[in-house]
């Protein structure tokens, strides 16, 4: 990622979106209980309390999955991020989407303060709607889903082409 594009207005927005869609993601899982109440401890955000996920390779996939977005948030390529709850014959059971609208213009800054008021108002909702979500049986699965609004261009950075290669094309042929 290019230095300029990470300190412009847009780099700024971006990346306080995908810091913002770890900590929504993580309190997304544990509010539906698929992990034991150990699995998760409080931590501060946005002077809120949220839960983070106490084993690294959850707290790493969450992590990994969304940062990997950000050159593409940044780009305003991401439309949206779902977070689907599967049943154990692979029947989506239930989703959360974060639409992700990031104002592309030249010049145009979002102020951090009213991004992060929006965002912190939507923790606060999500930690109050625990008492009307139904929390799920252990045994689904459930998985991190960004949707684009176009696929990136060849000149993009590596790492993207390899995000973006499905694992079938890397398989050996017989």
């Amino acid at each position: 990622m290019d230095r300029r594009d990470d300190k412009s207005p847009q780099g700024e927005t971006a990346r306080i979106l995908v810091e913002f869609l770890e900590v929504a993601i993580t309190s997304v899982v544990s509010l539906k209980g698929l992990y034991p109440p150990g699995a998760f401890e409080s931590r501060r955000y946005m002077t809120l309390v949220v839960q983070r996920a106490r084993h690294p390779q959850l707290q790493d996939y969450i992590h990994s999955a969304v940062h990997g977005l950000l050159p593409f948030i940044q780009k305003g390529l991401v439309e949206r991020v779902a977070v689907i709850f599967f049943s154990t014959d692979n029947i989506p059971m239930e989703k959360f989407i974060f639409k992700l609208t990031v104002n592309q213009s030249f010049g145009s800054k979002v102020e951090e303060a009213d991004l992060k008021f929006s965002l912190r108002s939507f923790l606060i909702k999500l930690s109050v709607s625990e008492s009307l979500t139904k929390v799920l049986p252990r045994d689904c699965r459930w998985e991190i889903t960004a949707y684009f609004r176009s696929l990136p261009r060849a000149s993009t950075s590596k790492d993207a082409e390899l995000y973006l290669e499905h694992p079938s094309l890397s398989e050996s042929k017989p």
